[in-house]
């Protein structure tokens, strides 16, 4: 929590506190599988109210956005044991507090494993880093080498979890070939950037579709899959609910292809100019998601993009 304030107070942590925290981290991520298993908990999140279900957070992307980071927390309580979260990508670039909000994340996650989960977005990429102002800002605060320990990191988080054993929870989308199984999923070698095609891709940038099939995509990288694909992977792999992030919603989340897929969006006001809500999703026993939705808190007066080399378009 101290470092929590200290962050807070757009101060900065010396460097070689941050390598020890990113190499701990790397050697933690490398170990895990790209596929994870997630429980729903069994004891209430507030030990001194009951009556609160167990219950799983999901969260989307936060780019950046530190204090509406703070806020989720305010709102929904800090991770811990009985009250865990899963962040589901995109935690950096756009927001000009990227280095804060990964950092906060990373030192919950090596504090206690149990209380926060990861998942890689298509953001947590270097070329996108390059473009949308992680690496500025890493570079401003920091150097170089630090840029590069935080690239290590991003290239070994896992790609998706299965929650609760019903909810398949992934930043972008689903395969779009045929028959792919959480088996192979699970496989995916990680360690590296992402290929322009294959699993990987698909998982970090793949959207819905209203219509069956699949498109090319409108951001010029992957897939749009209709909601036949939704159907046939969640059927074949025993599943009931597809949960993604990847796309700014209005209300923060979004239900389609006949309820079998939500996005949730967890940074709200984006960029300091879109106007949505934000959200974070809920799952309980019975894996039925529950919403809550906030609006953007004040944060200091350093702009989105402020660390960007190019100013590149707001749906990537």
């Amino acid at each position: 929590m101290a470092s929590i304030e200290h962050f807070r107070s757009q101060k900065v942590v010396h460097k070689r506190y941050i390598a020890h925290l990113l190499l701990s981290a790397k050697r933690y991520f490398e170990n895990l599988p790209s596929l994870l298993e997630i429980p729903i908990p069994t004891m209430a999140p507030d030990l001194n109210d009951p009556s609160l279900p167990p219950r799983l957070t999901v969260c989307g992307d936060t780019h950046g956005q530190f204090y509406d980071v703070l806020h989720i927390f305010e709102l929904n309580g800090y991770p811990s044991k009985n009250n865990p979260y899963l962040f589901n990508g995109d935690f950096v670039d756009r927001g000009s507090f990227s280095v804060e909000v990964i950092l906060t994340l990373l030192l919950f996650k090596l504090s206690d494993p149990d209380c926060i989960h990861l998942h890689r977005g298509n953001h947590e990429t270097k070329n996108m880093n390059k473009i949308y102002g992680f690496e500025g800002e890493v570079k401003a605060k920091y150097d170089d080498r630090i840029f590069e320990l935080f690239l290590e990191v991003f290239s070994h988080l896992p790609l998706a979890s299965v929650v609760g054993g019903k909810v398949f929870v992934t930043h972008g989308g689903l395969p779009t070939e045929p028959g792919v199984t959480l088996a192979e999923i699970r496989k995916i070698k990680r360690g590296c950037e992402p290929p322009n095609e294959g699993l990987m891709s698909d998982l970090l940038w793949a959207d819905p579709q209203p219509f069956p099939g699949k498109s090319p995509s409108k951001r010029g990288v992957g897939f749009s899959f209709g909601p036949d694909i939704t159907e046939s992977f969640l059927k074949g792999n025993g599943l009931q609910l597809l949960v993604r992030s990847h796309e700014v919603k209005d209300e923060g989340y979004l239900v389609e292809h006949g309820g079998k897929t939500i996005t949730v969006f967890s940074a709200p006001n984006y960029c300091d100019s879109m106007g949505n809500k934000g959200a974070f999703i809920h799952f309980a026993e019975d894996c039925e998601p529950k919403f809550t939705q906030y609006e953007a808190v004040p944060h200091p007066n350093v702009r989105p993009m402020a660390y960007a080399a190019g100013m590149g378009g707001l749906f990537m």
